[in-house]
């Protein structure tokens, strides 16, 4: 096993994870105070459930003997369009779940951290399938009916 390659993985991640979800977490509040309160509870919720990850990820660098640290989070604009946000974000998740296969690659001599990376990929694909579903809805019904069925 190669452990530093393992611990460079889960380190890349966790910093790149903690810094998007803070952006999950203030995206979700703008929506609610827009009166989107269901597409802003989903973003707070996925700020929960990333910072999970990040937790998972940490307690694995640990267990292999390595030091957490914090590379601490580039400046990200934030987006009030629900709609373009959902744009840009789709475009993070795209570049995010190539770095993933990517990554997995490999750690195939590293099972355990092989399995929680994995896991985070079907995670990370789910909600790639979720923003692009949600613009084919738009596409289909409209932003403004759309965007109803987020109060």
């Amino acid at each position: 096993m190669d452990a530093k390659k393992s611990i460079e993985a889960l380190q890349f991640f966790a910093t790149g994870l903690t810094e998007g979800a803070l952006v999950h977490k203030l995206q979700g509040q703008i929506f609610k105070s827009q009166g989107f309160t269901k597409l802003g509870q989903k973003y707070i919720d996925h700020f929960n459930e990333e910072m999970e990850w990040v937790e998972k990820f940490n307690e694995r660098i640990l267990d292999l003997g390595a030091d957490v640290k914090f590379d601490g989070a580039k400046s990200r604009e934030l987006i009030t369009d629900p709609i373009e946000y959902i744009k840009a974000d789709l475009d993070i998740q795209k570049a995010g779940v190539d770095l993933l296969y990517k990554c997995i690659e490999q750690l195939p001599c590293d099972p355990t951290t092989y399995d929680i990376m994995k896991a985070y990929l079907a995670d990370e694909e789910e909600d790639l399938y979720w923003s692009q579903g949600a613009l084919e809805m738009i596409e289909c019904i409209g932003k403004q009916n759309w965007l109803f069925t987020q109060v």
